[in-house]
């Protein structure tokens, strides 16, 4: 599933922006769906799981402990 998702977690990708955590939301809410882009009905829904899974995934970078470094990676935003 997923697998133009890249990892976004160092050392995997040292530089994380909002734009790299967005654009795996919008691709994983593109594949759970099935819609590309949605139908104007369906648009609002599609845009609040794309910021949901923004949000959980900036969480998750945020509190994440990598093997080997000192604290928790944190993304760039």
């Amino acid at each position: 599933m997923c697998r133009s998702i890249k990892t976004l977690r160092p050392p995997a990708t040292p530089d994380v922006t909002e734009e790299d955590i967005r654009a795996a939301a919008l691709q994983y809410v593109r594949k759970v769906s099935g819609f590309r882009t949605p139908a104007a009905h369906n648009r609002e829904v599609f845009d609040q799981a794309v910021d949901a899974v923004t949000a959980a995934t900036r969480d998750l970078l945020a509190n994440l402990h990598v093997r080997g470094s000192a604290a928790p990676s944190h993304p760039t935003t």
